[in-house]
């Protein structure tokens, strides 16, 4: 296993320990989650660059890393809702963006053809990640200045999962089409 396979399973291994702080809801405890998904949210650049930079693309790799980076953010944003810090029409859409893109990418890989993610797709999960991390830090420093930071990310994050889900599926609608 290379490095930046361990990475990414090390992000992973970080979920539950960055769940357990999340969920016990206090000031400190979230402070502790959001540092704790700061530094797997940087494995997740770190390991990318590894596997490029060294020619280390493993299929292990394309199928864990996206998976990691997943099972981090849907994990971060439905304990956000349990807390009540997220609204869950958000959660329901950004899971349903999910599902609709992983099954729309079976069914290409089942035709052959392979779609890479988009630039809204990358700016929609940047976006996800920051949200999470100023929820976790209460707003910090946003707060000071009464400027709902955190909320700002969060409705962007939702508009972008809306906006690059459809339009990955518009740039590849062939996927859908029937052959004849």
């Amino acid at each position: 296993m290379n490095l930046a396979n361990k990475l990414t399973l090390s992000r992973i291994f970080m979920i539950p320990i960055f769940v357990y702080f999340l969920l016990q809801g206090t000031k400190t405890s979230m402070m502790i989650a959001g540092i704790i998904f700061i530094f797997a949210s940087l494995t997740d650049l770190l390991d990318g660059y590894i596997a490029r930079s060294r020619n280390l693309v493993t299929k292990f790799g394309k199928f864990m890393d996206p998976l990691a980076d997943k099972l981090l953010v849907m994990s971060a944003f439905i304990v956000l809702v349990e807390l009540n810090i997220v609204p869950s029409w958000i959660v329901i859409l950004i899971l349903a963006r999910e599902f609709i893109v992983s099954i729309f990418r079976a069914i290409a890989a089942s035709e052959g053809i392979v779609i890479a993610a988009g630039k809204l797709g990358k700016y929609k999960t940047t976006t996800q990640m920051i949200a999470i991390i100023l929820l976790c830090f209460s707003n910090f420093p946003f707060e000071g200045f009464n400027i709902p930071m955190d909320q700002i990310f969060l409705y962007i994050c939702a508009f972008l999962t809306v906006l690059s889900g459809v339009d990955y599926i518009l740039k590849n609608k062939q996927v859908l089409q029937e052959s004849k």
